[in-house]
């Protein structure tokens, strides 16, 4: 059977899914393409619903629902529909894993989607043990974070922390990096990290708050010409990760 309306009922369900609200109520999320997919199934995630504009084999053993592009168009979030997209469960967080955790990249009040999947990607590519995301940041599941991670979102476990007590109770034993635009930090080039250390990013706009850099140990930036104020925070991201954590 093909779903031919956009009318339908599971798929008006499904659509709602585009929502942060409906993923928080709901406990599910969308995947566009076949990468993300097939990388969700590899990490054993729970899949509950796969939707093609086109029958494959590739899939049998799963709940598959053929619908049309017009539909296809209706549940995802691209502007040119993929053919394939699926409806996930959300792994559970266990914030008890953070006591096996060494190397930790927090990030605070992170607002742009595609930045946010673009720092997941890059954690995973050098190996992060976690990524904290501190107060009010973007939903990892915006379907635009989740496209930008290209099918990475699950390599490096994330961990949502809202409360300074949690935070500090799990990473008073670290040492604490504040990552600042700031001639009074230590130069990237000359700072030598720990055995534990937590690597903490604030927003493009208003960088990390006050109770954040209070938390530091350290204070270290990015040395570079006096003529560009500043990058852009995956940029920075990459930089800083691969410097403290591959050289």
């Amino acid at each position: 059977m093909k779903i031919t309306s956009v009318h339908n009922e599971l798929i008006k369900e499904t659509a709602k899914l585009l929502q942060k609200k409906y993923r928080d109520e709901t406990g599910f999320f969308i995947i566009e393409g076949s990468k993300g997919i097939n990388e969700a199934i590899q990490a054993g995630l729970d899949i509950k619903q796969i939707f093609l504009s086109e029958p494959t084999e590739q899939y049998n053993g799963y709940n598959q629902i053929e619908v049309t592009e017009a539909v296809m168009a209706k549940i995802t979030d691209t502007k040119a529909p993929p053919k394939i997209a699926a409806v996930v469960k959300q792994p559970e967080q266990n914030l008890e894993e953070l006591k096996n955790v060494k190397k930790v990249a927090l990030f605070e009040g992170i607002k742009d989607p595609g930045n946010l999947g673009t720092i997941l990607r890059t954690a995973a590519a050098f190996e992060i043990d976690g990524v904290i995301l501190f107060g009010d940041t973007v939903d990892i599941y915006n379907p635009k974070c989740v496209r930008a991670t290209v099918g990475n979102l699950w390599k490096t476990k994330v961990f949502e922390i809202k409360d300074f007590a949690k935070l500090e109770a799990n990473f008073k034993d670290f040492q604490r990096i504040a990552t600042l635009p700031s001639k009074e930090a230590i130069p990237l080039n000359k700072f030598t990290p720990e055995d534990k250390i937590l690597v903490m990013f604030g927003s493009e706009a208003d960088g990390l708050s006050d109770k954040l850099k209070n938390f530091a140990t350290d204070n270290i930036t990015i040395e570079m010409s006096s003529r560009v104020e500043s990058l852009n925070l995956s940029i920075s991201a990459g930089i800083i990760l691969y410097n403290i954590f591959e050289k």
